[in-house]
C-alpha cells in the first residue's frame, strides 16, 4: 500500500508564487519518478513536471520557466516551485509516484489533489 501526501496548494494572486510538496509512503517500497500532473474543469490531465531518481526532469510547455521540480530521493518526497503564476494555472494539481511494492513491478500511484487557484 503506497500513500501520497500532498500540500501547499492555495490561493494566490497572477505573479505570484506557491510550493507544493509530496511525499510517499508504505511499507517495502522503492520510488522511482515523482511528479506533478494537473486538471482544470473540462480540462484533460495534464503534465507540469517530472522527475526521475538520477535527476531526469521534464516539464510541459506551459510551465517552462516559471516552474521547478525538485526531489529529495531519501525521502520520497517532491516539491514544485511555481513562481509567476497566471490565470490559467489554476487547476487541481495531483502528485503522481511510479513505486515498486514488494519488488513488484512499478506502478501509478496518485495522490488526492491539491486545489491551486490563481486570481488575475
Amino acid at each position: 500500500q503506497v500513500q501520497l501526501v500532498e500540500s501547499g496548494g492555495g490561493l494566490v494572486q497572477a505573479g505570484g508564487s506557491l510550493r507544493l510538496s509530496c511525499t510517499a509512503s508504505g511499507t517495502d517500497i522503492n520510488v522511482e519518478a515523482m511528479g506533478w500532473y494537473r486538471q482544470a474543469p473540462g480540462q484533460e490531465r495534464e503534465l507540469v513536471a517530472l522527475m526521475t531518481t538520477n535527476n531526469y526532469k521534464k516539464y510541459g510547455d506551459s510551465v517552462k520557466g516559471r516552474f521547478t521540480i525538485s526531489r529529495d530521493n531519501a525521502a520520497n518526497t517532491v516539491w514544485l516551485q511555481m513562481d509567476s503564476l497566471k490565470y490559467e494555472d489554476t487547476a487541481v494539481y495531483y502528485c503522481l509516484a511510479d513505486v515498486e511494492v514488494n519488488g513488484g513491478p512499478l506502478k501509478h500511484s496518485w495522490g488526492q489533489g491539491t486545489q491551486v487557484t490563481v486570481r488575475s
